[in-house]
């Protein structure tokens, strides 16, 4: 998949904006992935979703009463913050997040886009991701030395197969707190968690709100309660 420095993230009813951004931000040179445009024909919709958010440098989250109400939305909104990159609201209406995403959006700078028309907007959500894009991904990291040499990859554990209806039964418990992408994330920590209670805890770390979090965790050690501590 190519990376796109801005992933825009919307509700269906604010798709026209989304849109307008998206072309207004590429006919200044900045490249964007916007679904449904930016999605590969028989791909995993979730896995694409995930990997276009991990690999920009900026979401755009087009916000109104609809994205307020959206668990997508949220979703993707979580799933960048986790990857620490950074969230951009541009308010398309006068509202307020709700409680499920004011923890994420209190302390990012907002950009309000009303009221119409949106073009004289687009402008200024262009010279402010021109000037956030222009900073370093990460400023304090040194690049390694030409010299250097790579440190060997510690031998992963030898394991068991995991048992495939408690992997199966784990996925639907942590959908209940993700949705779709539950699937791709149990997928990767399957791939490298030495027990059930390790790939238990790697998808528990994948929920931001702590709550959601020891529920997730609690449910799971009930119905696995031989799992390897």
């Amino acid at each position: 998949m190519t990376s796109r420095r801005v992933f825009v993230s919307y509700s269906q009813s604010d798709r026209q904006a989304a849109f307008g951004i998206v072309e207004s931000l590429e006919s200044h040179g900045i490249d964007c992935w916007i679904a449904p445009r930016d999605v590969r024909p028989a791909s995993d919709w979730a896995e694409e979703i995930i990997g276009a958010i991990a690999g920009a440098r900026v979401m755009v989250l087009v916000f109104s009463a609809s994205a307020n109400n959206s668990p997508q939305v949220r979703r993707e909104v979580e799933r960048a913050v986790h990857r620490q990159v950074a969230v951009l609201p541009f308010r398309v209406e006068d509202v307020e997040p709700a409680r499920s995403l004011e923890y994420f959006l209190s302390s990012q700078h907002w950009l309000d886009a009303f009221p119409p028309p949106l073009e004289p907007h687009y402008r200024r959500l262009y010279e402010h991701l021109s000037s956030m894009l222009a900073e370093p991904r990460d400023a304090g990291e040194e690049p390694p030395t030409a010299t250097a040499q790579p440190h060997p990859a510690p031998r992963e554990p030898v394991r068991a197969a995991l048992d495939a209806t408690q992997v199966r039964s784990i996925e639907a418990k942590l959908a209940d707190f993700m949705g779709p992408v539950a699937k791709l994330l149990v997928k990767r920590a399957e791939a490298s968690a030495a027990s059930l209670e390790a790939l238990i805890a790697k998808l528990g770390a994948e929920i931001e709100s702590e709550t959601d979090r020891r529920k997730f965790l609690s449910a799971c050690r009930k119905q696995a309660p031989s799992a390897d501590a």
